[in-house]
């Protein structure tokens, strides 16, 4: 496979990852990003790391949204496939799963034992806070490069509209927007 190098946000250029610096970035990620990993990734991939530039980002993202399974983990495939292949999807996977599923079945057993314990229900609930913090942090920084091109924040205001306010069905509004989306953008100029 060739080498090739990607143009960053501020310029600088960042040579593709090996398959050990796709393991050990998103084994780092699996370590540190319980219930909030996908902030956590785009700081990683994007602004650290540099393997893809913010639009990429949020082009290859949108993708793994549509597929079944997990955000993080479709994106740890797709970008372990898009710079090594097989191998680089396959390290950038067990380096995303293996350490945290460990550490949760762990914690899953001390859990069993302490579930009744106020402070434990109150350290969920400060977790969960934080959590919702990085979801939103998250969200505002992807829609940053959205507001040069009009159809993807259109589209984008459209999922809103129909999921979080109108609390219409995920899979109907994914089957009518997501081909929409795909149509106006291959038909109008970006």
């Amino acid at each position: 496979m060739t080498t090739k190098t990607i143009l960053s946000d501020d310029g600088a250029l960042s040579a593709t990852p090996t398959t050990r610096e796709l393991f050990t970035g998103f084994l780092s990620l699996g370590l540190i990003g319980f219930g909030g990993v996908l902030p956590l990734a785009r700081r990683m991939i994007v602004e650290q790391r540099r393997w893809l530039d913010a639009g990429q980002f949020t082009e290859m993202l949108g993708l793994c949204q549509f597929l079944p399974g997990g955000n993080i983990i479709n994106l740890a495939v797709a970008i372990g496939m898009q710079f090594r292949g097989l191998a680089g999807a396959l390290a950038a996977l067990l380096g995303l799963i293996a350490a945290p599923s460990a550490i949760v079945i762990g914690l899953g057993v001390a859990y069993q034992h302490f579930q009744h314990d106020a402070q434990i229900q109150h350290l969920f609930a400060g977790l969960a806070a934080a959590a919702s913090g990085l979801l939103i942090s998250m969200a505002l920084k992807m829609l940053l490069p959205l507001l040069r091109k009009p159809v993807p924040l259109a589209i984008a205001g459209l999922f809103f509209l129909a999921i979080a306010l109108l609390r219409l069905p995920l899979l109907p509004t994914m089957l009518v927007l997501a081909p929409l989306s795909v149509l106006l953008t291959w038909k109008l100029p970006s």
